[in-house]
């Protein structure tokens, strides 16, 4: 919900006081029993609340999706079922399901640009983790490059694609095993590096705690590390950076 537009709305007498206290009743949040809709985060954090499917019905995720719709805004849902998504376009039949990343998204109002992002894995087995953060990423309004299986284990794929990533304004390294792709990547770029481990990896991988301690140790600069397979925060803090960047830029202007 944008209060500012409603406010300016109210000033300029194209909507009454009675129904911007309509839109507005519902702020700073909005109580549906078993959920409380943060109506204020985009206001907040430049971001509105995005639904985590995980632990969720299908007909919770699909009422809070729906109740997100109906205040006008965007609606992300992360790490859904195919049953949250059914349950979701039963409500909302222009819902989009993206299967590799097991994310819903309906676009109603596209962001502003805000920059430009390179996802990148080291394999193809860290696609869906990177998918995660792409969706999430273009969600922000950036622009995003999918650069996927330039591992180390075939280095010379990662220079193939090395004019393309150091173009982006930031860069986000996904990857299972060891999770040596984001200490290349860093040693090779002037931008943020936001390192994802994900949980691909043979037993001493530890379910992605190899790759996280790979990440966190690494003796390249500028890196910052999420959580395992946490692909939606990568994405974010992509966003976030590109959205205070462009803020910025367009104040020197």
């Amino acid at each position: 919900m944008d209060v500012k537009a409603i406010l300016d709305s109210v000033a300029c007498g194209e909507t009454t006081a009675e129904a911007a206290f309509e839109k507005l009743k519902t702020l700073p949040y909005d109580d549906m029993g078993f959920a409380r809709l943060d109506n204020h985060r985009a206001l907040r954090t430049g971001f509105p609340e995005v639904i985590f499917c995980q632990g969720k019905t299908p007909e919770q995720a699909a009422k809070i999706a729906e109740r997100l719709e109906a205040g006008g805004g965007n609606v992300l849902a992360t790490r859904a079922s195919q049953e949250h998504f059914d349950a979701i376009r039963s409500l909302l039949p222009d819902a989009v399901y993206h299967n590799a990343a097991r994310t819903v998204t309906l676009t109603q109002n596209p962001l502003k640009k805000n920059g430009t992002v390179a996802v990148c894995t080291a394999g193809t087995a860290d696609i869906p983790v990177a998918e995660e953060a792409a969706l999430t990423a273009e969600a922000f309004g950036c622009d995003v490059s999918r650069i996927f299986d330039v591992g180390v284990a075939g280095i010379h794929r990662l220079f193939d694609r090395l004019e393309l990533i150091r173009s982006a304004d930031v860069v986000i390294a996904v990857a299972g095993m060891e999770g040596a792709l984001a200490s290349v990547i860093g040693g090779l770029v002037d931008r943020p590096v936001i390192a994802v481990p994900t949980s691909i990896g043979y037993g001493s991988n530890f379910g992605g705690l190899s790759a996280l301690l790979t990440m966190l140790n690494s003796c390249s600069a500028g890196i910052g590390v999420v959580n395992i397979d946490n692909g939606f925060g990568a994405g974010c803090l992509a966003g976030q950076i590109n959205r205070l960047c462009a803020a910025k830029r367009e104040e020197n202007l």
